[in-house]
């Protein structure tokens, strides 16, 4: 059994083998390994300023200045000691513990090789998602689908079923138990398990989450998020929208 525990946060999309950073927190003699990634703009994020060894000297937030370019990319590997300086109250570990692990010497960076994104938006949740694909593209192109209705990268679960006529592609996900009837149209969308889109309908950039229906000949577009349990009626238009779950539109 590892000694080291590898958390992570839930609002990025990363490619990691999670024994690396354990490695590198054991060679490096130090309670805990920070994964971190390069970014273009450095000044929308917390930055680690760390050495060339990648012992971690200090935090800066948002700086306004130049200090670096690597940004926390929220994957972890911990010595379980780390709990003892966890007190029994509400406490963040990225503003309280990380700055006295640092100054103690006890924090290490290992540079996130492959991709990262922020997924909390939207947008940035598909932009994830292509890059996910992307990778598996390159690293698992049996996990994808193929065929003349595929156009890109694809990912199809092997519970969900396709109707004849459709045109699934680029960066398509579909989720387990969907069913996607003929003649349905989709790129850049994700579809979360059990959704039904019926015949017909165009899905671009969309986020459909759990047992969603959506109508015969509907047009849903422009970064448009439907919670779980959304029921759209025949022939609707979407744009844009966010939808609450458990709501009908019908009108």
């Amino acid at each position: 059994m590892s000694t080291h525990h590898a958390p992570r946060t839930t609002h990025c999309t990363q490619r990691m083998p999670p024994a690396r950073g354990s490695s590198v927190t054991t060679h490096a003699g130090g309670e805990g390994t920070i994964m971190v990634t390069r970014v273009d703009e450095p000044a929308k994020y917390g930055v680690v300023v760390h050495d060339a060894a990648g012992k971690i000297q200090h935090f800066v937030e948002k700086p306004q200045t130049f200090v670096g370019n690597h940004i926390n990319a929220g994957l972890y590997c911990f010595s379980p000691s780390i709990l003892d300086r966890i007190e029994l109250r509400p406490t963040s570990i990225e503003k309280e513990i990380f700055p006295r692990m640092a100054d103690e010497g006890q924090l290490f960076a290992m540079v996130l090789p492959g991709y990262w994104m922020d997924i909390g938006q939207p947008k940035d949740y598909l932009t994830g998602m292509g890059m996910h694909l992307a990778s598996l593209r390159r690293h698992a192109p049996e996990r994808l689908a193929s065929g003349a209705n595929i156009r890109g990268n694809v990912l199809i679960h092997p519970t969900a079923t396709v109707g004849e006529g459709c045109l699934l592609g680029p960066d398509v996900v579909i989720g387990a138990g969907c069913v996607i009837e003929a003649g349905v149209r989709m790129e850049r969308t994700n579809l979360f398990a059990n959704v039904r889109v019926e015949s017909h309908s165009l899905l671009t950039s969309t986020i459909v989450g759990w047992a969603c229906t959506i109508g015969k000949w509907c047009r849903v577009e422009g970064t448009t998020v439907l919670g779980e349990d959304v029921q759209l009626a025949d022939q609707k238009i979407l744009n844009g929208a966010i939808i609450l779950p458990h709501k009908a539109i019908k009108d």
